[in-house]
């Protein structure tokens, strides 16, 4: 579990409270703990960075809620969001068939082709 640490607003007090959250820690396919990369070191700057975006968008986001702003303008910066977490993926995913796909031999490339199935799979479900 990862600890995280949530911050909201208490609409009654108008005070921000914190609140400690656990995230889990997702696994490989097999269950085993996660393995480390540098197949995305060159773009990693660029990932964080895209990620910091993300982050204050969601943060305006919330911000929109707590205004009581038009729904509509909201969900066109969800919509937002959306599209850069998507830019974010494909890239990760470009990194991934780079460094950790192409060059693998024998019995290896079998199992990192059906990895990249099945990461692929998980994440056109999530971008619709």
């Amino acid at each position: 579990m990862l600890p995280l640490i949530q911050h909201r607003s208490d609409p009654h007090t108008e005070k921000t409270m914190a609140t400690k959250i656990e995230l889990e820690v997702a696994s490989s396919p097999d269950n085993s703990p996660c393995h480390y990369s540098d197949s995305y070191a060159e773009d990693k700057a660029k990932l964080l960075s895209r990620l910091a975006r993300v982050e204050g968008q969601i943060r305006g986001i919330a911000r929109m809620i707590e205004d009581e702003r038009y729904c509509v303008d909201v969900l066109t910066q969800i919509s937002a969001v959306n599209s850069s977490m998507q830019k974010i993926g494909l890239l990760l995913l470009e990194d991934h068939i780079r460094g950790c796909v192409i060059g693998t031999e024998g019995d290896e490339l079998e199992s990192k082709l059906e990895e990249l199935n099945t990461a692929i799979a998980r994440f056109t479900r999530s971008v619709g």
